[in-house]
C-alpha cells in the first residue's frame, strides 16, 4: 500500500529497519548520542550555524512544533498577526486563541494568495504587531505561500517571523538567513520520510533568548536549554528518533534537500500532466504549488469515496479535499518511498476507474 497522503510517508526499507534497533532507556548516554546527531543533521538541512540557531526537539506531530513555537516566541506584551488562506492558518488562531496570545487574523479565501498588500496596510496600522505567523505550504490546496515577500516586509518593519514549515521543510527552499525569521516548525514523518512522534522547532538563539513559558510540556525554553546539556525534560518517543536520525542520513545520502525538490517535481509534474490528461485539472497552476502536494478537480461522475476506494482497492491512498472542499477535489502528495513507475501505476488506476 502506497501512501499517497500528506504524511506520513511509505517508508524506505532502510528507515523502516531502524525502528529494530535495540530497545534503549532515553537517560543513558548513547539516547543523547542520538538526540544530538539527530539536532546536528536538521541544522545542516539547510546549512545552520548552531551558534545562531537551535534544533529544538519534542514528541508529538507538527502541529505540537507549531503550537510550542507559537506559544513561547509571542512574548506577553507582544502581538501575531496570523495569515490564513487554508485550514493550518486556521490553526495558528486557534493556538494563539488558547494561550489567549493578543492576535489578529488576515483571512483569505482557501484558494487565494495571501495579499501582500493587505499585510502590509495591517503592519503599518499596528505597530503593536510583533510577529506574524504564515503557512509555507498549506496543503488544503497545495498552495507554496511566497515566505520571501511576507519576510521582506517584516524585516522592513522589525517583525518577526514565525513559519509553518511542517510540510515544506527538507523539500522547499527556506531562507534561513533572512533575519526576520525567527523559527521554523516541522515534523519527521513529511519530507524526511521517517515516522509519526517527533517534530521539532528550528529556532533562532536570539529569539529563545526571550522565549516565553505558557506551556509546560511543549515550552522550547526548556527543551532547548536541556538538549544543550545533553538532557531532556521527559521520555521522548525513542523509536521515531531511530527513524528521524535514519530518514536524515539517508536524506543526505541522496544529496540533500534540493535533490528531494527535485524529485519530488519531477513525481508531481508527471502525476499532473497524467491526471489533465484523463480530465483532471489541478487546482493550483504548478508555479503556484508546492512539489509536496498538488489538490484536483474529481472526476466527472466519481465521488471521492469511489475514487479513493478503487484506488485502495489497487494498491494506493489518496486525500480528500477539507471543509467545504470536500465534494470538489483530491490531494495527492509525492513524498516517500514513491517512484515514477509508481506513479504511472497510479495512473492507470484512474483509467481502470474511470472506464
Amino acid at each position: 500500500m502506497l501512501l499517497l497522503n500528506p504524511g506520513p510517508v511509505t517508508l524506505t526499507e532502510r528507515v523502516r529497519q531502524s525502528l529494530l534497533q535495540p530497545d534503549l532507556c532515553h537517560r543513558e548516554s548513547e539516547f543523547f548520542d542520538l538526540q544530538e546527531e539527530i539536532r546536528t543533521r536538521l541544522l545542516g538541512v539547510y546549512g545552520l550555524d548552531p551558534a545562531l540557531w537551535a534544533a529544538v526537539l519534542m514528541t508529538g506531530s507538527g502541529t505540537a512544533a507549531v503550537e510550542s513555537m507559537v506559544a513561547a516566541l509571542v512574548p506577553e506584551d507582544g502581538k501575531l498577526l496570523i495569515v490564513e488562506n487554508g485550514v493550518y492558518g486556521e490553526r495558528i488562531t486557534q493556538i494563539a486563541k488558547q494561550y489567549r496570545i493578543d492576535h489578529e487574523t488576515l483571512t483569505h479565501d482557501w484558494m487565494s494568495t495571501p495579499d501582500l498588500a493587505q499585510i502590509v496596510a495591517r503592519l503599518n496600522a499596528d505597530r503593536a504587531i510583533t510577529h506574524v505567523a504564515v503557512i509555507h505550504h498549506e496543503t488544503t490546496t497545495g498552495r507554496l505561500n511566497d515566505l520571501q515577500a511576507l519576510s521582506a516586509a517584516c524585516r522592513e518593519r522589525g517583525v518577526q517571523f514565525l513559519v509553518d514549515g511542517v510540510s515544506s521543510f527538507g523539500a522547499e527552499a527556506i531562507d534561513f538567513d533572512d533575519e526576520s525569521i525567527a523559527a521554523v516548525a516541522a515534523t519527521a514523518n513529511k519530507c524526511l520520510h521517517a515516522v509519526p512522534g517527533a517534530s521539532f522547532v528550528m529556532v533562532r538563539r536570539a529569539a529563545l533568548a526571550r522565549a516565553a513559558s505558557r506551556t509546560f510540556y511543549l515550552d522550547l525554553g526548556r527543551l532547548a536549554r536541556l538538549q544543550d546539556q545533553r538532557n531532556t525534560p521527559f521520555t521522548p518517543s525513542v523509536h521515531a528518533y531511530y527513524a528521524l536520525v535514519e530518514g536524515l542520513r539517508e536524506l543526505e545520502d541522496e544529496g540533500g534537500w534540493s535533490a528531494r525538490h527535485a524529485r519530488y517535481a519531477a513525481l508531481a509534474e508527471q502525476a499532473r500532466v497524467g491526471l489533465a490528461a484523463r480530465g483532471m485539472a489541478s487546482v493550483l497552476p504548478p508555479d503556484q504549488s508546492s512539489v509536496v502536494l498538488r489538490a484536483y478537480r474529481l472526476p466527472q461522475g466519481l465521488s471521492y469515496v469511489q475514487l479513493h476506494d478503487g484506488l485502495k482497492a489497487r494498491g494506493f491512498v489518496i486525500y480528500a479535499g477539507q471543509g467545504g472542499l470536500s465534494a470538489e477535489l483530491f490531494r495527492i502528495s509525492t513524498m516517500g518511498n514513491i517512484h515514477a513507475a509508481d506513479v504511472e501505476r497510479l495512473l492507470q488506476g484512474f483509467d481502470a476507474l474511470m472506464r
